[in-house]
Order: structure tokens, then C-alpha cells, then sequence
């Protein structure tokens, strides 16, 4: 994959940063975890919007925001940045869209993620 495709999935200069601090090994263990829990925090997203529990879905991707950015997750990041806040005028009617990206692109980009932290063990 190329670098510019694949920074606009990963936040490549934290990833950066992380390995030369902690070390790849140590941040892929993090991931694997982050992996484990992924399932639940996507699941509670659309579980919140399919009770249209605003609030909830709100909390939720706020969480997800920081857990996805914590292993470098930078494309879902970004669409629960915008999920998180449900005050903006364009909430409404992008929120489902967002929420789609989210599910679609949390298991491809979490395997992007390893990918790139495997080649750097």
C-alpha cells in the first residue's frame, strides 16, 4: 500500500513515535487488546443507534475516538470525532453515514494496523 493511502487509514507519525518509544512489540500487544474490544465498542454504537439513543451514541463514539486513537486508528478516529458530536447542524443527517464508515472500515483498518507494527518487529 502506499504511504499516502495508507496514512490517511493510520496516524503514521504517532505509530512513529510509539515505536521508537515503547517499541513495535509493546504497541502490537496493545493493538491485539484494542482488537479484542473492538467488537464490543462497535457494537455499542449501532446498538445506540438503532434504539436512536442520541446521547448514547455520542458517549460511545467519544470512547471509541479515544480508544482507536490510542493504537494510531486514525480514518475511524476521525469519523467518531465527528459522530461524538451530536450539537453540529450536520449531526442529523450524517451520523448514519458516519456510523457506516465506521463498521466498514474498523476491521480492514485494524489489519492495516498490524500489518504495518508486523513489519516493524
Amino acid at each position: 500500500m502506499a504511504a499516502a493511502e495508507l496514512d490517511s487509514i493510520l496516524d503514521l507519525n504517532t505509530l512513529e513515535q510509539y515505536c521508537s518509544a515503547i517499541g513495535a512489540g509493546t504497541l502490537l500487544k496493545s493493538v491485539v487488546l484494542f482488537e479484542q474490544l473492538m467488537p464490543e465498542y462497535v457494537g455499542n454504537l449501532v446498538s445506540a443507534q438503532q434504539a436512536n439513543d442520541k446521547d448514547t451514541l455520542c458517549s460511545e463514539a467519544h470512547k471509541f475516538k479515544g480508544a482507536a486513537g490510542s493504537v494510531g486508528l486514525k480514518r475511524i478516529q476521525q469519523f467518531a470525532q465527528l459522530l461524538q458530536h451530536g450539537e453540529e447542524a450536520s449531526w442529523e443527517q450524517e451520523h448514519q453515514t458516519w456510523l457506516n464508515e465506521i463498521v466498514e472500515y474498523a476491521s480492514k483498518d485494524l489489519q492495516q494496523l498490524k500489518e504495518y507494527l508486523e513489519s516493524k518487529v
